[in-house]
């Protein structure tokens, strides 16, 4: 394998992780009956989010990794949102000292 087909392959996977976020949150909508963003559209934002940058990076396209990297904060603020809530919830209520 060429590293060309190697880039092109990490570009097609990151294209292909980023696509799917969509029809996860689709699909869970449909089954659910409303507009619901599972956790697995922020996982799928990030792994297809973070193969795109790495390959941006490499093909030195520095206004689309910049465009695309950018965003990737914002899915990690929104899986620690998530996490830190789900922590909270599982804690239960706090128990006053006596």
């Amino acid at each position: 394998m060429s590293e060309a087909h190697f880039w092109l392959g990490i570009s097609i996977l990151g294209q292909t992780l980023f696509t799917a976020r969509f029809l996860v949150q689709w699909l869970y909508s449909e089954r659910m009956k409303r507009s619901i963003v599972p956790i697995a559209f922020w996982y799928f934002s990030v792994a297809g989010g973070a193969t795109l940058l790495v390959y941006m990076i490499h093909q030195r396209e520095w206004v689309l990794a910049l465009g695309q990297g950018t965003p990737l904060a914002i899915y990690l603020r929104n899986l620690t949102l998530i996490w830190r809530e789900r922590r909270t919830k599982s804690d239960g209520p706090a128990t006053p000292i006596a």
